[in-house]
């Protein structure tokens, strides 16, 4: 939002900067300014100063330099405008009107935030209430301590499928709520076609998701029963709750990851409460799905190397390197990601639970760089013992850095893997320049190249290889550029929904891809469950478990719009074949667009830190492809 002239003068005319750096550091007048010890680097003799008058701080050791707003955003992990807001309070300021849309919303969003910890108190209760003892004693088994589970504000969600469904329902009423406001808030199951509202969490472990000012906006339940249709249940998306844009325990996380430098994410609920009763409080955790663009945003703001855990088994192997893809094209200088790696078998949860904080300590202490799991990422799916081998690493490698938004970034990372290969290789390849590889800038990218088609069996590793165009896909609309983002999307799961066996060798592809519309990202994450748990998978199996876990309505819409019936491959009556080109064309500019977009945003950032004529000519020959990607590529 933007301020009232004047506004940020008075409010930093009203607050003092020694005093509020003063809460931090011990602070010595000398003079016109105060000095201390720097808090930001490790120094015996005091470099940092501070200047009332001239209302700033400086640090000479590192260079840091800023006003009181900038010292909270640095010190204390918040947002401008989250800072401007504390000092406001402190100033006895109010906070200037925003637009009336705005404050609407805002109105709103206060309304469901006293119904959420309403919410968050009632499930407090039910735990040490008798109908808890099942939920205390698996908190009880998970090792919990009693003032774990207050400090997490751990609950319990009474009822079942077969007793009440409207445990919480009631209460909400009784406290006047209405059922729209229940709703939106995610916490009640109703529509036209539902006789009777229900509570949408029943007989689970409640674990409170906060935003980043510590207020409750969604919850995750982990269920008590084992027949129970998913494990883990988080809210859906509401007004107050975007997974996507949320850590869980971001607010608890923040000053421990202040003080400690560095900020841990692992994969769940219970290995962030685990962690932190083993001492180690500067963990956070995704909501379910792979880390997002806004995820990692926010870690680097806590820290500008934030360490990603994963299990050391395929699976977690796996998650690690999407993890490596997505943050690529987002790498600038200073910024990257460690990645640690725990034994197979093992989460940070059991870890510590079994030997204690300090082993998990030892883990976090031999967390590896970015590029090292690069380069394990690119060399670990093969022999590389033939010239044809070694090129294909060659080109995989390029591609990938070719993804790094920043130049210079970029620049390092060619560098280092130039020396890494040519080592690899026995040093045969040093001052190579295979097909305009190398050069003196490292790896240079070659754009979009003509992979063959692999067929059934694998989707080509390169993200920006497009299979040819077949006679059926001449027909077809949205796979020949048409359509946009949710087109492509939907059709990608239409053609699942009427081939589910393409799930055999493509969901592991399918799962990677960010899908951006919520309905079709829930829609493709059952569709996964449940051919891993069903194969081979048939068509009417697939909708008849849709049917159960309550999707059928969205996949309905999906063959009932008339928006792919010039896409015949997505059809039940499709030929295989027809159906598996036609679901890789797609995916294939899917996945090209995604890049394209990302790289973007990363030479959108690189030239907004750094006017230079090479980040406008990158960014304009990005913004160029992108716009080419929706044209018919020869169809």
């Amino acid at each position: 939002m933007s301020f009232p002239k004047g506004f940020l003068d008075e409010l930093k005319g009203r607050i003092r900067v020694s005093e509020v750096v003063g809460r931090k550091v011990k602070l010595t007048r000398r003079g016109r300014e105060f000095v201390g010890l720097s808090p930001f680097s490790n120094e015996k003799s005091p470099s940092f100063t501070v200047n009332d008058d001239k209302q700033f701080y400086h640090c000479f050791s590192s260079g840091e330099h800023g006003d009181v707003i900038k010292f909270l955003e640095k010190t204390e992990n918040l947002s401008f405008i989250e800072a401007v807001e504390r000092l406001a309070a402190e100033a006895g300021m109010e906070m200037p009107e925003r637009d009336a849309q705005s404050a609407q919303r805002d109105k709103e969003a206060a309304t469901l935030i006293d119904v959420m910890e309403m919410t968050a108190q009632f499930f407090r209760q039910k735990l040490t209430e008798g109908a808890g003892a099942e939920a205390r004693a698996y908190l009880d088994r998970r090792g919990l301590k009693g003032k774990t589970i207050d400090d997490f504000g751990i609950g319990y969600a009474p009822g079942d499928d077969r007793r009440d469904r409207t445990a919480l329902l009631k209460y909400l009423k009784s406290k006047n709520v209405t059922l729209e406001q229940m709703t939106e808030a995610g916490l009640v199951i109703s529509g036209p076609d539902i006789a009777e509202p229900y509570d949408r969490f029943r007989n689970r472990v409640m674990f409170p998701i906060s935003d980043a000012r510590g207020r409750v906006i969604a919850f995750g339940g982990r269920a008590l029963s084992a027949d129970a249709k998913a494990k883990y249940l988080n809210s859906p998306e509401t007004p107050l709750f975007h997974k996507g844009r949320v850590l869980y325990n971001l607010f608890r996380a923040r000053k421990p990851a202040h003080d400690d430098g560095t900020v841990i994410a692992v994969e769940g609920y219970m290995d962030v409460v685990g962690l932190a009763q083993g001492g180690i409080y500067n963990a956070v955790a995704p909501l379910g799905t792979a880390l997002t663009e806004d995820q990692i945003q926010l870690l680097w703001r806590m820290a500008p190397e934030p360490i990603l855990c994963f299990d050391g088994d395929k699976a977690g192997l796996r998650a690690a390197y999407r993890a490596v893809e997505r943050v690529l094209p987002l790498l600038k200088p200073g910024h990257s990601l460690r990645f640690a790696l725990l034994p197979e078998g093992k989460d940070p949860d059991d870890l510590v639970r079994e030997e204690g904080g300090e082993a998990m300590r030892e883990i976090l202490a031999k967390a590896r760089p970015l590029s090292e799991m690069l380069w394990e990422k690119e060399t670990s799916t093969g022999a590389w013992d033939t010239p044809e081998r070694r090129a294909k690493l060659e080109a995989d490698l390029e591609a990938a850095i070719a993804a790094i938004g920043d130049t210079k970034v970029r620049g390092h990372y060619a560098e280092a893997l130039r020396e890494r290969i040519s080592k690899f290789f026995g040093g045969s390849r040093q001052g190579a320049r295979p097909g305009g590889g190398y050069g003196r800038g490292g790896f240079q990218s070659r754009g979009f190249g003509n992979r063959p088609f692999k067929g059934r069996g694998g989707f080509p590793r390169g993200e920006t290889y497009m299979p040819p165009v077949t006679p059926e896909l001449r027909r077809s609309a949205i796979a020949s550029g048409a359509g946009g983002e949710q087109g492509r999307e939907g059709l990608l799961l239409l053609t699942l929904l009427n081939h589910p066996e393409l799930l055999e060798n493509y969901a592991e592809d399918i799962s990677r891809i960010e899908l951006r519309t919520p309905a079709l990202d829930r829609l493709r994450n059952e569709i996964i469950d449940i051919a891993a748990l069903h194969a081979p998978l048939e068509r009417e199996a697939l909708k008849g478990h849709l049917l159960s876990r309550d999707l059928a309505e969205i996949a309905r819409r999906l063959e009932v719009g008339p928006a792919f019936r010039s896409d015949p491959f997505a059809w039940p009556d499709a030929a295989p074949d027809e159906a598996e080109a036609g679901f890789l064309h797609t995916l294939a500019r899917h996945r090209r667009a995604n890049v394209l977009e990302a790289e973007l945003k990363a030479a959108e950032r690189a030239l907004a830190d750094e006017m230079t004529e090479e980040n406008y000519a990158r960014f304009r020959a990005i913004q160029e492809q992108l716009e080419r990607s929706d044209a018919a590529d020869g169809v």
